[in-house]
């Protein structure tokens, strides 16, 4: 799927060799884009807003598919990465027709426009991406390159010396789910210049939003003043010389949009440019978007800038590949690179009110993302994650509460909890020293924080919590219905909404709210409620004790702990369902509690028995590699003293589950990028602590640069090889360290060495002081 690099690539690639390291070069944007993965292989800059790429008719995607069966749509300007549910955005279309007859033959409808791309000597398409630009060659011969800046793209179309008058159409009424209603568009016949706008379906939610774009053209290598023909569109039916949609017949339902032809190249194939301006205020906000960030239409400098935005957020992270196999070192890249997809920076285009803090969009969904994206962002992105923190809290103080789940200034819906809280005390437990420099307030914050954890919202379907019964009763009862949101997903609220007020405990500890910070930290024990000791696995009886949902009068529900996953006899779903009264969303009664793992092991018997269903877990195929409640696992072996086992289990996941192919990941992306990565890295984080859980890195060393600490911290591996992946010691500063299982944040704010011994013993334990073990809140541990 790698196509020769075009001149200017060559170029820069031949500039960023002269460097010591460029992390682009192990940046694979194609990976998962099959089987599930909905990658956004485009162009885009790091969280940009416009993410631009191609369109396919592929059925089980119908985003980008890089199986070549599959037909081209368009070139849409707006795009998610990775996502579940309906097809979301692809806004906006262009498409270029190579000839007609005449302009009001021109086939101009999606399933009559459509066209295969060029297929390589391998089986692949022809398609190129590298971060910050995209091409395609088209198999009538038209060659397709994409760039962009925050938000704006530009299109560059070459069309072969046999198109006699070039043409481009702008789709305005398709979008992902062919949801678009109300379109406006106008084409002004000087210059050609497109602008149209449209309501559409949000993929997640109940809301539909306003969005706008302005496309102008330009020859690339040649001059035109203006189009040769234009007009709008309906269905297959082109207008010429009309102006405005409204001039035809629109009715809803039918494809809309509008045509233009220009002037070919005399001498040789026609190059045109399309640079479009999005929006979601206005046509003349997003013309002004355009002119603004891409004044000189200059290709190459914007790919070159976005190149420049990508290799500095991506070489904070550094890795020793020698003796390392590319593709590892590929998929630790890759991952890192799709973590800077989202969330979306939206700044100035904020719908819903007038701001002067930054505005982030395509939070999808705060479940999703963290447990390890914005852990990932506070080792080396804290900038972009205050300015993340600084929109999220000018969200609640205009809705009530903090965004869950958000897409083109609509609310989607909650999954699981409330995952605002911990993303907003990540930053706060992590970056505390620097939190006012980074212009974030902390009253603000925990102002945001107690409104979640307190007041219940109208429809807690699509934002806060339904905090009202959750405080009276310490659980979510699963057979009372409740005004203000679907009475499903009990115990998953439960338990999330526990970790939520122990995230509110530690922000609280930290500003001195010692009164608070008690409460919150008894609320995080809740999830005790939702624990039946006597609930049994029907075909493994010695698996005995499971979360479980309960009634409004005290007494036992009952789900099979083996629901929703591969060994559920009923095949049942947990997602999204009105109706469903299982209690649990996107994982079985397996969960885990990542702020009282020690609770944990007692509830369940013991160190050997809480081990004894670990590996039950992984034998048993209960581990579910696709959806984030499964992440932690794996390193839960550390507080029953068993890091081995842990190693082992993640270098399992990563065999069996991830890869650098098109189909290399196990479902949606969501956020496993990030997971990854702490996979890779040998570690995995406890959002809002300052402890991340240590284990073996797949590198010789890897590097964390921390700009606002101005520190870089590299964990070495002594006795790095195939069969060494286990810790045996660890030494921080030179010095012995207290655990092999787990480090301090201070290490981070720090910098310096971390150097992990490593040996082929499995039985390698944490080691033997009091503190070995990582904290829990049963144990005394944490802030």
């Amino acid at each position: 799927m790698r196509l020769a690099l075009v001149h200017f690539l060559g170029a820069l690639s031949a500039a960023h060799a002269q460097n010591d390291f460029d992390p682009l070069q192990f940046v694979n944007l194609f990976v998962g884009s099959v089987n599930g993965g909905h990658t956004f292989p485009g162009a885009t800059i790091p969280h940009g807003m416009v993410k631009v790429g191609m369109d396919t008719d592929s059925p089980g995607n119908a985003r980008y598919d890089g199986d070549p069966q599959y037909n081209v749509t368009g070139f849409s300007q707006l795009h998610q990465a990775g996502t579940g549910g309906a097809v979301p955005l692809s806004n906006f279309k262009l498409f270029p027709i190579l000839n007609c007859t005449i302009f009001e033959q021109c086939l101009t409808t999606i399933s009559s426009r459509k066209i295969l791309r060029k297929i390589l000597p391998g089986g692949f398409p022809d398609d190129y991406a590298s971060p910050g630009y995209f091409s395609t060659n088209l198999s009538n011969s038209i060659r397709v390159e994409l760039t962009s800046t925050r938000r704006t793209a530009l299109h560059r179309y070459t069309f072969p010396v046999t198109s006699t008058t070039p043409r481009i159409l702008l789709d305005v009424t398709n979008d992902g789910q062919v949801s678009g209603i109300n379109p406006r568009m106008e084409i002004d016949p000087k210059n050609g210049r497109i602008t149209a706008s449209g309501n559409y379906a949000a993929s997640f939610g109940p809301d539909r939003y306003d969005a706008y774009a302005c496309v102008d053209f330009k020859g690339f290598g040649y001059d035109f003043d203006g189009p040769s023909e234009y007009g709008p569109y309906k269905i297959n039916y082109p207008d010429l010389w009309g102006t405005d949609i409204l001039q035809h017949y629109y009715s809803w339902g039918s494809e809309h949009g509008g045509l233009v032809g220009f002037p070919s190249n005399p001498s040789k194939p026609s190059s045109i440019l399309a640079r479009v301006g999005i929006s979601l205020l206005s046509t003349d906000q997003a013309c002004a978007n355009a002119e603004e960030e891409i004044p000189d239409w200059d290709f190459e400098k914007t790919v070159t800038n976005s190149r420049s935005l990508w290799k500095d957020i991506l070489g904070r992270v550094r890795v020793d590949s020698q003796d390392v196999d590319r593709n590892t070192t590929e998929l630790l890249y890759s991952s890192l690179y799709r973590t800077h997809l989202t969330p979306a920076d939206y700044t100035g285009e904020n719908p819903g009110w007038e701001s002067s803090e930054p505005y982030y969009d395509a939070f999808y969904c705060n479940w999703d993302s963290y447990r390890t994206l914005f852990p990932l962002m506070s080792m080396h992105d804290p900038e972009n994650f205050a300015r993340i923190v600084r929109g999220m809290i000018d969200i609640q103080k205009h809705e009530g509460w903090l965004p869950e789940c958000r897409e083109m200034g609509t609310k989607q819906f909650i999954q699981g909890g409330s995952h605002g809280d911990p993303i907003l005390a990540e930053f706060f437990v992590k970056l505390k020293a620097h939190v006012e420099n980074l212009n974030v307030s902390p009253s603000d914050l925990y102002t945001a924080l107690v409104a979640d954890a307190e007041k219940t919202p109208k429809n807690w379907n699509v934002q806060g919590r339904q905090a009202d019964v959750w405080i009276e009763k310490g659980y979510i009862p699963s057979d009372t219905t409740y005004r203000g949101g679907a009475n499903t997903k009990q115990v998953s609220r439960s338990v999330e909404y526990a970790f939520d007020d122990f995230t509110i405990s530690q922000v609280a500890k930290s500003l001195g709210k010692l009164s608070d910070s008690r409460k919150y930290a008894k609320r995080a024990t809740n999830f005790i409620n939702s624990w039946n000791p006597n609930v049994a696995v029907p075909d493994a009886p010695q698996i005995v004790g499971f979360m479980q949902p309960r009634f409004e009068n005290g007494t036992w529900n009952y789900t099979d702990p083996r629901h929703c996953s591969v060994n559920d006899p009923l095949k049942a779903t947990c997602f999204l369902n009105a109706i469903r009264r299982d209690g649990f969303y996107e994982s079985s009664p397996i969960v885990y509690v990542p702020q009282d793992t020690a609770k944990l092991i007692e509830l369940q018997g013991g160190p050997d028995k809480f081990v004894e269903r670990l590996d039950w877990i992984f034998e048993n195929n209960y581990f579910d590699s696709t959806n984030e409640p499964s992440q932690q696992i794996p390193h839960m072996y550390h507080y029953a003293n068993k890091p081995g086992r842990a190693a082992q289990r993640v270098r399992q996941i990563i065999n069996e589950a991830f890869n650098t192919s098109i189909n290399g990941l196990p479902g949606n992306d969501g956020a496993m990028g990030s997971y990854v990565v702490f996979y890779l890295a040998g570690l995995y984080p406890l959002p809002a602590t300052r402890q991340v859980l240590l284990s073996s890195p797949y590198f010789p060393s890897v590097s964390f640069h921390n700009p606002v600490f101005g520190t870089t911290t590299t964990i070495k591996s002594i006795n790095f090889g195939k069969k060494n992946i286990y810790v045996k010691s660890t030494k921080v500063h030179g010095k012995p360290y207290k655990s092999n299982c787990y480090l301090e944040w201070d290490v981070f704010e720090q910098g310096g060495i971390v150097e992990l011994e490593l040996t082929d013993n499995v039985n390698v334990t944490c080691g033997s002081g009091s503190e070995a073990l990582p904290p829990s809140i049963s144990t005394g541990g944490y802030l």
